[in-house]
């Protein structure tokens, strides 16, 4: 029994340092990204069409979606459309790993929008699928929306954008993903 509780605990303790291991803050991204010799995929998972409206930055390697938003297929309960996870994404990740002539052990770190709905998902997918060292972007690349006060839903504090790391409102056609 001692050996149980034991093992549990040890087990608790790796998830939890696993866990804090698999977030990143934007700053301490944009500072691997200007390294010469940072060996890492830097990947923004958002559907190309937010990027356009929301903003890019460059310092990206390669736009691969997580999910895919299906504008043949409307969700009445989000009022949207329907979105679904690419089936392509860990080939594309591999793809673009290999093109860099890097392993799957290397550092993929993921980007969208606040952090939490792609780009977290998205690095525990790749980790459960190979890739040990994925990470995801704390707060995204706009941060959170505000809860409370005039602004309320507005983005306007957190994530790469509001942290004055470099952006633009243009698309670097080249790392922009096209099916």
């Amino acid at each position: 029994m001692k050996h149980l509780i034991a093992a549990t605990c040890l087990s608790l303790l790796s998830l939890s340092a696993h866990a804090v291991d698999i977030a990143v803050s934007a700053e301490q991204v944009h500072a691997r990204t200007e390294q010469a010799d940072a060996t890492m995929l830097f990947v923004d998972v958002r559907d190309p069409v937010e990027i356009m409206f929301v903003g890019f930055t460059d310092s990206v390697h390669v736009n691969v979606p997580y999910l895919l938003v299906d504008r043949s297929v409307w969700d009445d309960d989000r009022g949207s459309y329907q979105v679904a996870q690419n089936p392509n994404f860990i080939a594309e990740i591999s793809a673009e790993l290999d093109k860099r002539g890097l392993s799957h052990d290397a550092e993929i770190i993921t980007l969208c929008r606040s952090g939490s709905e792609r780009g977290e998902p998205s690095a525990q997918f790749l980790r459960a699928n190979g890739f040990p060292n994925a990470r995801y972007v704390i707060d995204g690349f706009q941060g959170p929306s505000l809860k409370d006060g005039p602004q309320a839903g507005m983005r306007l504090q957190g994530g790469w954008q509001n942290s004055g790391l470099p952006w633009s409102t243009k698309m670097n056609a080249e790392k922009m993903y096209r099916p």
